[in-house]
């Protein structure tokens, strides 16, 4: 007769991700190439200045669902010559499972399913600019805590001014 050890117990694991991504959309989407004659017959290999904004927002929908939008807005200039406006509105409804601590909730909406979504919008956007005639735009990735950090004091300096 031989006995079978048995194998030590492991606490149930909850399989449930944190973060659900239930959909992504584009929400607004605008290309503009205003002076495409000028920039594309111009002999100059200046290189072009690029400005990107990008803004962070969510919206909450109730039951731990939450509506995220990135915010793009791109201009691209060569000297005084507009190349081309990007902007884009990209969102995600995303879902915070419920063994999710509360006080993170805000930090998990609006830092790590930002991060989630970012790549897919960044394509979107390097297709835009290929499709407009220009070398894709990839963007560099973005630094979606500190965003959230800067985007956070604003909103309390915003709410709560400070007394000199």
């Amino acid at each position: 007769m031989t006995s079978k050890a048995k194998k030590p117990s492991m606490p149930e694991a909850n399989n449930e991700a944190p973060i659900m991504v239930r959909a992504q959309y584009i929400r607004d989407l605008s290309f503009e190439n205003p002076n495409p004659l000028v920039i594309f017959s111009s002999e100059t290999s200046t290189q072009p200045e690029i400005q990107v904004g990008i803004q962070a927002k969510a919206q909450n929908l109730g039951d731990r669902n939450f509506e995220l939008v990135l915010d793009f807005n791109i201009e691209a200039k060569r000297e005084k010559d507009t190349m081309f406006i990007v902007e884009l509105s990209y969102a995600a409804v995303v879902t915070i499972s419920n063994g999710f601590p509360e006080d993170k909730m805000n930090h998990a909406v609006m830092v790590d399913a930002a991060q989630l979504i970012f790549p897919f919008a960044r394509n979107i956007i390097a297709d835009m600019t290929r499709d407009g005639g220009y070398p894709p735009l990839m963007l560099a990735p973005v630094d979606f805590a500190g965003l959230f950090l800067q985007q956070s004091q604003q909103s309390a300096e915003a709410t709560h001014p400070a007394v000199h």
